[in-house]
C-alpha cells in the first residue's frame, strides 16, 4: 500500500535548467563551469564555479572542480545503493562532498605540482532532496542564490574567497566557520548563479524602447518552463530583443517544481 510520501512524490516533480556562457569581454576561455548530478534518485547535487580571472589558467580549476564533483557524486551514489539512507541528512551529505572534494584537490595539487594561483575558483554547491523537498547551499566566494523568490547576493568587493586558499587548513575547523550557508524547507523556484549574472550590459542596439530587468527574467520568469532550454532562450531574448549580454562569464542553474 502506498505511503503518504509515495503519494506526495507522485504529484511532485522538478525540472532543472542550466546555462553556461562566456562573457562578451572575454576572448579565450570561459572561466565559469557548472555541474548537475545526483546521489541516488532523490538527491540532486548542483554547483556553479567561477575561476579567478587574474589567476593562472583558472578555467582549468573551475572545470576540474566540476569533474571531481561528478566523480564524488557517483561514488556516493554507489554507497547509497549498498547502505540506503546513509546520506539522508543533507547537512552531513554536503559536508561529506566538500571534504572529499578538498581531499581530491589536494592530491591533484601534489601530483601536478600546481601553484595556489592555479587553484582559485569560487563555488556555490547545492544539495536538493527531491523527496523531502528541502535543501542546503554552501557559497565559497561570490555569487547569487535565489530561494523561492528571496534573492541573496554574496559580494566581497572583488576580493572573493577561493577554494585554493584553504586546501592546507584543517578541514573540520574551516567548515565549522563557514557562514555562507543557506537552508530551505520547500522547493518551488531555486537558482544559483556566478556573479556574471550581474554583468549584463547593453552591447547591441535595443530593438525596442523597453528596458529589461535581467534578474527578473532569469530568476522569476517561467513562461517557457516546458522547454528544457528555458534559460538559453531567455539569454537569446535578452541579447536580440534588448541588446544585453553578460560581459563576465556566466553560469546558472535553476530548479522549478511543478
Amino acid at each position: 500500500m502506498p505511503t503518504i510520501d509515495d503519494v506526495v512524490q507522485a504529484y511532485y516533480s522538478m525540472k532543472i535548467y542550466s546555462a553556461l556562457q562566456i562573457g562578451h569581454y572575454h576572448t579565450n576561455h570561459c572561466e565559469d563551469y557548472l555541474f548537475i548530478g545526483s546521489i541516488g534518485k532523490d538527491k540532486h547535487v548542483l554547483a556553479v564555479m567561477d575561476g579567478c580571472t587574474t589567476a593562472l589558467d583558472s578555467y582549468f580549476i573551475a572545470t576540474l572542480t566540476g569533474k571531481l564533483l561528478r566523480k564524488i557524486a557517483t561514488e556516493k551514489g554507489y554507497q547509497e545503493l549498498y547502505k540506503p539512507g546513509i546520506y539522508n541528512d543533507i547537512n552531513f551529505c554536503l559536508k561529506s562532498i566538500v571534504k572529499d572534494l578538498f581531499i581530491e584537490l589536494k592530491q591533484i595539487k601534489n601530483l601536478l605540482m600546481l601553484d595556489e594561483k592555479e587553484l582559485l575558483t569560487t563555488m556555490i554547491l547545492m544539495i536538493v532532496d527531491e523527496k523531502q523537498q528541502r535543501g542546503i547551499v554552501l557559497v565559497i566566494g561570490d555569487g547569487l542564490v535565489s530561494i523561492n523568490g528571496t534573492v541573496t547576493e554574496f559580494d566581497h568587493n572583488n576580493i572573493p574567497d577561493y577554494i585554493g586558499f584553504h586546501l592546507n587548513e584543517d578541514f573540520d575547523n574551516w567548515y565549522l566557520n563557514q557562514k555562507q550557508v543557506l537552508n530551505f524547507d520547500s522547493v518551488k523556484d531555486i537558482s544559483i548563479a556566478t556573479d556574471g549574472i550581474f554583468s549584463f550590459t547593453q552591447v547591441k542596439k535595443n530593438e525596442t524602447d523597453e528596458t529589461a530587468n535581467t534578474l527578473e527574467i532569469l530568476l522569476k520568469n517561467d513562461s517557457q518552463k516546458e522547454n528544457g532550454e528555458m534559460i538559453s532562450l531567455q539569454l537569446k531574448k535578452l541579447e536580440h530583443q534588448y541588446g544585453l549580454l553578460p560581459t563576465d562569464d556566466f553560469a546558472m542553474i535553476r530548479i522549478i517544481a511543478d
